[in-house]
């Protein structure tokens, strides 16, 4: 069994890869690090087959999360990893991988709720969240499965340590990177697509229950 990983030099990236290793999987490691930028669509088209690809890069925004303090490049730096990498990524894929295969996607609880802490941050992570429950119809007419993983806040480099130390003083626990890929596992191993899976400190991964909208009367 063959897997890729994106973003795969990080704290999560890296326990991704050492989960898939340990389950048997042959891995691709992709990363800015290595040379591999998600958000250049020119770099998915060297990508070839995999069984299960793990779309897990990802950035925050800034240090503060102000809207007025936001810099252009700031903004577009964020929406080219977080929302780009994903699209280019999955629209590679759906042209190369096989029948039964599988695309998880690193999302966040930010993509399910709201996030003032950054505000820009979640709106690339509600659009993941969308993008994955979209296109699953799509990939499923291919025989391919897509799913989304939704952590909280996981002790990675992308916690600073000012933001850690804030967190915690607000009463958030924070994940460790191997319980982020265990969620990815589950939602690797669970038969549904376009879901989106919780991942909380002390909890099982959780399959998220989408309420739906009201019908019209």
């Amino acid at each position: 069994m063959t897997a890729l990983v994106t973003g795969s030099a990080g704290g999560i990236g890296s326990s991704i890869v050492r989960k898939l290793v340990s389950e048997g999987f042959e891995v691709k490691e992709l990363d800015l690090v290595n040379g591999f930028d998600v958000s250049d669509p020119e770099a998915w088209e060297h990508i070839g087959s995999v069984d299960l690809a793990c779309l897990n890069a990802g950035v925050i925004t800034g240090d503060d999360g102000q809207l007025t303090e936001l810099t252009d490049d700031q903004y577009r730096r964020a929406l080219r990893v977080n929302v780009d990498g994903v699209v280019f990524g999955v629209r590679r894929l759906d042209r190369v991988m096989p029948r039964g295969s599988t695309i998880v996607v690193t999302a966040s609880l930010a993509g399910l709720t709201a996030i003032p802490d950054d505000p820009i941050y979640g709106l690339t992570k509600h659009a993941v969240v969308g993008f994955v429950r979209s296109v699953a119809p799509q990939l499923a007419e291919r025989g391919i499965r897509i799913q989304a993983v939704c952590p909280g806040w996981a002790d990675t480099g992308l916690t600073t340590n000012g933001f850690r130390d804030e967190l915690k003083e607000r009463g958030f626990r924070l994940l460790s990177p191997e319980e982020v890929a265990e969620g990815v596992w589950a939602a690797y191993r669970s038969e549904g697509t376009g879901e989106a899976w919780i991942v909380q400190p002390g909890r099982e991964p959780l399959l998220y229950e989408f309420k739906g909208v009201p019908g019209p009367r």
